[in-house]
């Protein structure tokens, strides 16, 4: 009998060791992490501790997760309301560059809109050019990543060369793009091409219906 055909038969036989429980007390495996040598018995409460462990870790991690989401829905809550309490486009923009700046702690924001119907003098009609247009119209999502868009950098002045990575969030007219948000850090971490963009797209639709109701 060699050593697989053990392992085939305790497999066709599972019950074997709880007709032999004394046989587990004798039969002694390696430590994994000790050295030396413990019964089988010990060796899978070991293994049960381990699994437990892992499944703690993870539960915490997802309640951790949860908690932060809690937070950022609450933050989307009050920016919802302050955005339906506005009623003209400079409130609607003081709303939006308030809340992003101190409640989710974005350093930089701009906003840049085009194909509007009413126009105010204001920098965030200045115009973009034909190709940033055709790169919005192409967002199925908002961008995250890297500060490699030297127009967008330009919206954001003085600051523009200490920001490493930018979210981009195209506002729409049904499936027509007529603006961008931009969101700014100097952190080349903070937003970054995996992370989730739920809140932000849910952000973009909010703004997006809140200014249309100003410029038409």
């Amino acid at each position: 009998m060699n050593a697989q055909d053990v392992v085939d038969f305790l497999s066709s036989h599972p019950e074997f060791f709880a007709e032999h429980p004394d046989l587990l007390a004798q039969i002694s495996v390696p430590h994994p992490t000790a050295g030396g040598t413990i019964s089988l018995t010990e060796r899978q409460v070991h293994t049960l501790r381990e699994k437990l462990t892992a499944v703690q870790t993870k539960l915490g991690e997802l309640v951790g997760f949860g908690e932060e989401n809690d937070v950022i829905a609450e933050k989307v809550h009050r920016l919802t309301l302050a955005l339906l309490q506005s009623e003209s486009f400079e409130t609607v923009t003081g709303s939006l560059y308030s809340h992003l700046l101190e409640d989710f702690a974005v350093p930089h924001v701009a906003l840049r809109i085009w194909n509007s119907i009413l126009k105010r003098p204001s920098e965030e009609f200045i115009e973009v050019t034909e190709d940033f247009r055709f790169f919005a119209a192409d967002l199925h999502h908002p961008y995250c990543g890297l500060a490699n868009q030297p127009e967008v950098l330009a919206w954001f002045g003085e600051a523009s060369k200490h920001i490493q990575s930018l979210s981009l969030v195209p506002l729409r007219r049904d499936a027509q793009v007529f603006g961008m948000l931009a969101l700014g850090s100097e952190d080349p971490q903070r937003f970054f091409p995996e992370m989730g963009t739920l809140y932000v797209e849910r952000i973009g639709e909010l703004v997006g219906a809140s200014l249309l109701k100003h410029i038409g």
